[in-house]
């Protein structure tokens, strides 16, 4: 028979370790995608802009000729 005094410890025990943890996991969670949709987003964002301005100086060059 599980006392009142663990009772209640295990209760708490177990809201505050899931509180702690939800908030961790959505603190790391939010910064890792943050961080990986700002890698992807400036790669990308990277190579078309090079891509652009490639077309760009290639149909310049075009028109010139």
């Amino acid at each position: 028979m599980i006392s009142v005094k663990d009772q209640v410890w295990n209760q708490v025990y177990d809201q505050v370790r899931r509180q702690v943890w939800d908030q961790v996991w959505n603190q790391v969670s939010n910064q890792v995608l943050d961080q990986v949709y700002d890698q992807v987003r400036n790669q990308v964002g990277r190579q078309v802009s090079i891509q652009v301005s490639d077309q760009v100086r290639n149909q310049v060059r075009e028109n010139i000729k």
